[in-house]
């Protein structure tokens, strides 16, 4: 079995990537293609890691750090599928029967409900928090972090970060 990774070359052409089949690769369109075909995810290569910013790796987020193509598609998918349903006038509709502050997590654990999902199902919370982002650009609501506890006078610990919203009043 043909082992095959892509990773980016430096070259005087431009964008070029060779796979550890031994296949060079210009351009990044024929890199994915090559990637497709031969089942490695189409965003990190195959390699399981994306890079933020330079010199910053994480787990790809398009493979959940497997490197692998079904994955991606899954991933895909779920994340489509979730865009279909949990829109902005659902989220808004939930955010209005809330009288006060609230964390991200009671908005998405209704809106999970309320659509009958079973937990990891679909991608509820990113979803959720998109959409509530959107709201506070839009100056509908106004979202903080809010510290779980305060240690001395100038240090806070977050245990666990949840996002808050406070109703905006005439700002």
């Amino acid at each position: 079995m043909t082992k095959h990774v892509i990773f980016p070359q430096t070259g005087i052409l431009g964008d070029a990537f060779a796979c550890e089949c031994g296949v060079v690769l210009g351009g990044r369109m024929t890199a994915e293609l090559h990637a497709a075909e031969n089942g490695l995810c189409s965003a990190c290569f195959g390699t399981a890691e994306e890079e933020a910013a330079p010199g910053l790796t994480r787990g790809c987020t398009s493979c959940a750090g497997t490197g692998r193509r079904r994955e991606q598609i899954t991933w895909q998918l779920a994340h489509a599928e979730a865009e279909h349903l949990i829109t902005m006038t659902v989220v808004r509709g939930i955010v209005a029967g809330f009288d006060g502050p609230f964390h991200l997590s009671e908005i998405a654990d209704t809106v999970r409900n309320g659509l009958g999902l079973p937990a990891g199902r679909l991608p509820v919370g990113p979803r959720v928090r998109d959409l509530l982002l959107q709201l506070q650009a839009a100056g509908e609501i106004t979202m903080l972090s809010a510290p779980d506890e305060m240690v001395g006078t100038d240090m806070v610990l977050y245990r666990d970060p949840q996002w808050q919203r406070a109703r905006t009043l005439g700002l």
